[in-house]
Order: C-alpha cells, then sequence, then structure tokens
C-alpha cells in the first residue's frame, strides 16, 4: 500500500492547526491520488436500502420535502402543520407535531413480526446472555414507566441515569421518553464530583445507578460513587438501584425511603402504560460534552426531530435490515450509545448487541468471540479500539469465523489510513464496507458518511454530506475554501440537531452560530476536501480534546489541576497519540516552595481522575515555572502544542517573554525525549 504511511505521518502534521507549507500540501496531494478507492460491490449495491444518488437528488431538490418523507416513516400521534420553522439560530422541526419516542421504538413493531424478534441481546463480562424481545421489552419500559410515575416524576422532570452497559439502561432511557421525561445518562466513568455537576445543572429528580459495573474483572462501585455525588445534589429525591453484582457485594449504604432496588419496585408494577403525546420539539434528554471552559455543556435534543434524524441515517448509513445484528461499542453514556445503541437501531427494528466489559478480558479475542457466536452483521466502533486490536495482531480475528459481517463502521474521531485497512482486510475479510462517520453530540446523528451502497470509499476520508445535510469549508473570513484546508461548517438547518444547551442559550449562540453570522454552524473541526466532494476530518481546533473518540474539554482538565493545594497555574494541550489518537498532556505551575518530582506527578494525575475521570489523566505532566503568555495575559496554547508534538515553534513575537518556550522546551525534551 504505498503511500498509506507517509499519509498518516503528513496528517499528524497537520492535525495541530489548520495551516500547511507548500511543501506539505504538495505531499499530501500526492498521496490523496495514491490511495486506494473502494466502490460498492454490485451484490452489496443490489440489495441495499440507498443503491443510487437518488436520495441525494431528492434532497438537492427539496430539502424539507425529503425530511418529510423521512419522518412519514414514523408514528406520530398529531402530523405537523410545517416541516420547519427556522429563526436563526434557532430551528423548529415538525412544528405542531406531536411524537412519543418510545412509542416509535417499540410499539409500532408489536403488531407485525417484529413482536418476538430479539430488540437486544445483552452480554456480560463474565458470559451471561440476557435476549429481550421487542415485546419483552415493551413491557420492561411500561414497567419502569410506571415506577418513575410512582416516584413524582413527571412530563418535563429530569432523571440522571449513572449505568454500566446493561439492558436498564436503555429500560430506563425509553421509560422517561415514555412519559415525557427527560434522561440525563453519566458515563459511568466518570467521577461522583463529574456526576454531582451534571446532576446539580440538570436538577434531576432521581437517580438511577446500579450496586456496580465490571471492567476486565474489578468492580467499578458506583453506588458508593452516586452516594458520594448526591452529597451536594438537593434535587435528588429517589435513587433507583440495579442488582448487577454477586450477592457477597451488596452490602451497600441504603438510605430508607430515598433508595430502592430496581427489582424490588419492578415486582409490582402494572406493564400497562399508554405513551404520553409530546410536542415534537419537547426536549427528550440533556447530555454533557466538554467545552473550552471549565464547566460541560448541557446539550439539548428534541423528540421528534432527533428521531427522524437516528432512523435515516440508521437506514441508509448501516443499510440496516431486519435480519442484522447490530452492534455499536459505544458506551451508553456517550451519544453514540444514545443514537446507535439505543434509539436508531430501535427506530429502524433491529436487534442490538450490547456488551458490559472490556474488548481484552478475559482474553483479547473476547470481540471476535462475541462477533462469531451472536453472529455480528454490522459492527460499528472507534478508530482507538481498532488500532488497539492492531496492536493485538491480525492472528486474533483470523481464528474466527467473521463470515456473518458484512458492514463495518467508524466513529468518534478521524481514522487513519492504516488503521481503515487493516479494519477492511482483517475484520471485514477485504469484502465489507467501511463506513466512517462523522458527527457530533451537538448534530445528534451523522452528517458526513459514505452510503455502502452508492458511495466509493477512500480509506482516511469520511465521505460526502449525507442527503439533506448541507455542509462546506470556510476560511476564518467566513469565504469558501475551495483547495486546502480549513473550517467545517454548516449552511442549514438539520433534524437532529442541537436546540440549546440546557439553562444557557447565550452560550448556544455564542459557541455554535456567532464565529461568522447566525445561521451557519462552526462544528469546531478542521477539514480539507477532494474534488468529488469527499470530506477528510482533520481533527478538532479548538480547546477540545479528542481522547479515544471522546471530547474532553481542556479547560475541565485545567480547573482540576488547579483545584489541587499545590498548583498555582496550569494549561492542558493534546498530543498526537498512536492508540488514542489524542493524549492529554498538563503543563503545570506550583505554588511557590512545593516541589515537582514524580511522586507529585503521580499525585496530579490521581486528582484529575477523582475530579473527572480515568479518561482525563494526563499522558504527561511537566513542571512549569512560568507559562508563556501574551503581553495581555493569555496562555499561548498552540505553542505548548508545538513543544509537545516536537514541532518547531510557531511565532512566538507575541510573547510578553519568549525565553519562557524555550526553557519549557529544553525541559520537555529533556523529560520525555522530544
Amino acid at each position: 500500500m504505498p503511500g498509506i504511511r507517509s499519509a498518516r505521518s503528513a496528517k499528524k502534521a497537520i492535525i495541530g492547526g489548520l495551516t500547511m507549507s507548500k511543501q506539505d500540501t504538495a505531499v499530501f496531494d500526492d498521496l490523496l491520488r495514491e490511495q486506494r478507492e473502494f466502490p460498492p460491490t454490485r451484490a452489496f449495491a443490489a440489495g441495499a436500502n440507498a443503491r443510487d444518488r437518488s436520495l441525494y437528488d431528492r434532497a438537492d431538490k427539496d430539502l424539507l420535502a425529503y425530511w418529510a418523507d423521512q419522518a412519514s416513516e414514523l408514528s406520530w400521534a398529531k402530523p405537523w402543520s410545517k416541516v420547519l420553522q427556522w429563526e436563526p439560530p434557532h430551528a423548529r422541526w415538525f412544528v405542531g407535531a406531536k411524537f412519543n419516542m418510545a412509542a416509535n421504538c417499540l410499539d409500532r413493531h408489536l403488531a407485525g413480526p417484529r413482536r418476538n424478534k430479539a430488540a437486544i441481546i445483552w452480554e456480560s463480562e463474565a458470559g451471561e446472555v440476557r435476549t429481550l424481545t421487542y415485546l419483552q421489552l415493551h413491557r420492561e419500559v411500561c414497567k419502569f414507566a410506571n415506577v418513575l410515575k410512582e416516584l413524582g416524576v413527571a412530563k418535563g422532570d429530569r432523571v440522571a441515569i449513572y449505568l454500566p452497559m446493561v439492558p436498564e439502561a436503555a429500560i430506563a432511557m425509553l421509560a422517561c421518553a415514555r412519559i415525557g421525561a427527560i434522561h440525563n445518562v453519566v458515563f459511568g466513568g466518570f467521577s461522583p464530583e463529574a456526576l454531582s455537576e451534571r446532576i446539580n445543572d440538570s436538577e434531576a429528580k432521581v437517580l438511577i445507578t446500579a450496586d456496580g459495573g465490571w471492567r476486565r474483572g474489578n468492580v467499578i462501585p458506583l453506588k458508593e460513587n452516586s452516594d458520594r455525588a448526591i452529597e451536594s445534589c438537593p434535587s435528588i429525591r429517589h435513587v433507583v438501584i440495579v442488582r448487577n453484582l454477586p450477592g457477597e457485594h451488596h452490602l451497600l449504604h441504603v438510605v430508607e425511603g430515598r433508595d430502592h432496588w430496581w427489582h424490588r419496585l419492578m415486582d409490582r408494577r402494572s406493564a400497562d402504560c399508554a405513551p404520553a403525546e409530546v410536542d415534537a420539539e419537547d426536549p427528550i434528554y440533556i447530555l454533557y460534552t466538554s467545552g473550552t471552559t471549565g464547566k460541560p455543556k448541557g446539550i439539548v435534543h428534541a423528540a421528534g426531530g432527533y428521531a427522524v434524524g437516528c432512523y435515516a441515517t440508521c437506514k441508509y448509513v448501516f443499510d440496516l435490515r431486519d435480519d442484522d445484528i447490530f452492534w455499536c461499542t459505544a458506551d451508553i453514556g456517550w451519544v453514540t450509545g444514545h443514537s446507535y445503541v439505543v434509539y436508531g437501531p430501535l427506530l429502524a427494528g433491529a436487534t442490538i448487541l450490547m456488551y458490559e466489559g472490556a474488548p481484552d478480558y478475559p482474553d483479547k479475542e473476547r470481540w471476535w468471540d462475541i462477533v462469531e457466536r451472536h453472529r455480528v452483521s454490522i459492527l460499528y466502533t472507534a478508530p482507538t479500539a481498532i488500532r488497539t486490536c492492531m496492536k493485538w495482531g491480525a492472528d486474533l480475528p483470523a481464528k474466527h469465523d467473521l463470515s456473518s459481517l458484512r458492514l463495518l463502521g467508524s466513529v468518534g474521531e478521524p481514522i487513519n489510513p492504516e488503521a481503515w485497512m487493516w479494519y477492511q482486510e482483517n475484520v471485514g475479510g477485504g469484502r465489507c464496507p467501511v463506513v466512517d462517520t462523522w458527527w457530533q453530540t451537538e448534530t445528534g446523528s451523522i452528517m458526513i458518511s459514505g452510503l455502502p451502497g452508492v458511495s466509493t470509499m477512500k480509506p482516511g476520508f469520511a465521505g460526502q454530506a449525507l442527503p439533506g445535510i448541507k455542509a462546506i469549508i470556510l476560511d476564518e473570513q467566513g469565504k469558501e475554501v475551495k483547495e486546502g484546508s480549513g473550517f467545517l461548517a454548516l449552511t442549514h438547518p438539520w433534524p437532529s440537531m442541537l436546540r440549546t444547551i440546557w439553562g444557557d442559550d447565550e452560550r448556544y449562540v455564542k459557541t455554535y452560530f456567532s464565529k461568522w453570522d447566525n445561521k451557519t454552524y462552526f462544528a469546531g473541526d478542521g477539514a480539507k476536501k477532494d474534488d468529488k466532494g469527499n470530506y477528510m476530518l482533520l481533527g478538532r481546533i479548538d480547546d477540545v480534546l479528542n481522547v479515544a473518540g471522546h471530547r474532553i474539554g481542556t479547560m475541565e482538565i485545567e480547573s482540576a489541576l488547579v483545584s489541587h493545594p499545590a498548583v498555582a497555574e496550569s494549561a492542558v494541550v493534546g498530543k498526537s497519540h498512536d492508540v488514542k489518537g489524542q493524549a492529554v498532556v498538563a503543563f503545570v505551575t506550583l505554588k511557590t516552595g512545593l516541589k515537582f518530582d514524580d511522586s507529585m506527578k503521580d499525585t496530579l494525575k490521581k486528582h484529575v481522575v477523582d475530579k473527572i475521570g480515568a479518561l482525563a489523566r494526563p499522558e504527561d505532566i511537566l513542571f512549569a515555572s512560568e507559562l508563556p503568555k501574551t503581553r495581555s495575559g493569555k496562555i499561548m496554547r498552540r505553542l505548548l502544542r508545538d513543544i509537545a508534538e516536537g514541532r518547531a515553534l510557531g511565532d512566538v513575537t507575541t510573547l510578553a517573554d519568549p525565553a519562557v518556550v524555550q526553557a519549557l522546551r529544553e525541559d520537555y525534551e529533556e523529560h520525555y525525549g522530544g
């Protein structure tokens, strides 16, 4: 594969910013011409949900009619009077319609053959398997919806969910949707402090957690973490505990009247609960994503438009069919878990595989064993996971029968061509299309991807904007970039877009609709486009890191570091990482008289984990007697990224003291070898 390794190196060189030298651009363009292309096979295209470009033509001809057609395939309690009401920067989709997400995910499948079809196949790390048919899942959701109502949860109330990858997580989400409550799922790897912050911002009334979760044979103490979190959460009235551990682990702190076991509540509940008719624009959930300030942003999605986006992308991007076993490896706590573990596949009537556990437990063949035993047909995972599997070797998937796979997907960050090719050849057997998807928590559903029955796939390229999505590359002044790299932007509303930031609409406008004008969405990613309209994503260009496919705000980590009594100041940047995509690098200034050594470094790493979670643990921490700042006092993170990446220093003319950054570079090279 000539040029693939060089392409990866060229891409790394430009991830830190949007400017390429003339030499880099020439090399980059040469590599693009060298790269292999993978058109759809006739056999795949013949049976695909999208077989030609007519979808694009329909959307280009009348975008609103296209989205209305997609929406008409779902069930609406009351039809809309207007497809889109656009008062920049706020959009309302399917205006006046009444809708229920849970009814669309479950009830509408019960009258036909899907009634007794598996909706969820769940496997625990220990190997336990549970299967819920659509009818059984419907019963469980209705029962828990009645539990929530008995606990005082009403339409519009917020419910926090802090669970491992167990079926009860999906049941809780769907039960909230059934009664019109708003769920706020918090990743089970987050710390008690991060959980507390998200509960307080959303003012959740009920917390749903578990006695614990499993990771590589170790127990994650979710109930203990929850107890610590809600010490400072006055809005929480009830805690529901899912039993997920064997008996010896059940010596938990239980507060009478506040804490309730899930199974005991469910034993006494009716399986009859009519779905609430909610406005299409009513919020279905809040999901917190990192921002460029220390406070995470509570992204709000609306029920109707979000459902349409998830449904359409499942149907066309994943080409979902009735006999598919769909496995998205994302955790329920991230938007990928919301859209493509729960809502999208169930809207499409698919069978979902859920797995609670690590890919290397009890051995590094676990994923391939799962694919083989459950006959998984679609696998959707992150480049980080693919690169990790590459390190473990192609001989591991080769030991297993992966012939059930017919489509592969990538999500979370740009996938380098080497990983794309390895995935396609060693997991897909050289026969499976690979859909490289770009989207965000804020977009709700996939925005850019190839369609497997239509598109020619190119390793390293996500593909074209999907039908109904208007994307463009702009420069700093808002002019379209025809050649070279620039800022990715979306120029027209789409149904699954975020509606606001919970409790802070001003921040919504400032973050997403103020860079150029109030009609153009600023994605925060750099991109480049080939002559066929295929987008290559170049990574984040703001102060948000993309670590193992998950977004972490630099300010959030900096705030955690500065909260330690030893730290006077900190600055956090991202560094390229072969497996994670980006790793966290922190520069810290200690308070006068304190010593920086390995012990202090370990203490600060642990402090970040305690404050945020293991995902935010810095890969490197370097002591800085002073951080490089402009004359106005702004920290020059661009220069810190240059140091961490071992690049030539950029412009230092605006620094108050240029000697500071040179001293930092020397220290960094001494400690880490450049």
